[in-house]
């Protein structure tokens, strides 16, 4: 396959370095010319992704989020590495971890092109998991820079997410006056009524049975971003008392 030669060619000329950086590449190139085949279904809907091209994917995308505001963080690289374990067991997490160091060391890693893929290839409910993953590795040190929140919103672009949907998230991690209204996708001047379906309607969308066939790492991170949309309609409650 087209990676594994990619990543023999970046060895003999740039080292291990470059053997990472090739099979990264070789896999974008892989996946964009691979037609039918019997890929992974569990992420997708007309098209197919094997675990290992997600999971590649997924890590590139962490990288370029954690290299987001010009430093590398310990506890964002501890969130990514825990977030491993949990998925697939330690032996796994280790071996890797090993090629997310190397991935974070690289310097060429496209956004647009790997975003784009995952587009193609994932449920919108998925794809709203990995923003809201990509949000919580930035918040893994304390706080979402300006710059992480910058990056993260141009990937979320390129997977085609919603302003609202966006937006929603985002209010997740900075906290306002308005978070609330945000993450429920509403204006603070909403009735009551507008409230009550506003919640009906992000429960339905953010429940984590959408993504029953994820693995439990994923399932909790949905289960947070649905805690977070009933504590957002808690509060209004709480303001308007209804």
């Amino acid at each position: 396959m087209i990676k594994w030669f990619a990543a023999f060619v970046g060895l003999m000329f740039y080292g291990y370095r470059g053997a990472i950086l090739g099979f990264i590449i070789g896999s974008l190139i892989d996946m964009l010319t691979r037609s039918g085949g019997g890929g992974f279904r569990v992420f997708t809907q007309e098209q197919q992704v094997t675990p290992g091209d997600f999971e590649l994917h997924l890590l590139t995308l962490s990288a370029i989020v954690i290299k987001a505001d010009g430093r590398v963080s310990q506890q964002e690289m501890d969130y990514v590495r825990n977030y491993f374990v949990q998925a697939y067991g330690k032996e796994r997490a280790n071996a890797v971890f090993r090629t997310f160091n190397e991935v974070v060391k690289s310097r060429e890693l496209e956004e647009a092109r790997i975003a784009q893929f995952l587009a193609a290839r994932t449920q919108y409910a998925a794809r709203l998991q990995i923003v809201h993953f990509l949000f919580s590795i930035a918040n893994a040190d304390g706080r979402v820079s300006e710059a992480e929140a910058r990056k993260i919103r141009s990937i979320a672009g390129y997977l085609r997410i919603g302003v609202k949907d966006f937006e929603s998230l985002h209010a997740m991690f900075f906290k306002t006056t308005d978070d609330a209204y945000k993450i429920l996708e509403i204006d603070k001047s909403a009735t009551d009524a507008e409230v009550k379906k506003a919640y009906r309607e992000m429960a339905k969308k953010y429940h984590p049975d959408k993504l029953h066939h994820m693995d439990e790492a994923y399932r909790k991170g949905a289960e947070e971003k649905f805690r977070r949309v009933q504590e957002a309609y808690e509060k209004i409650q709480k303001e308007r008392g209804f």
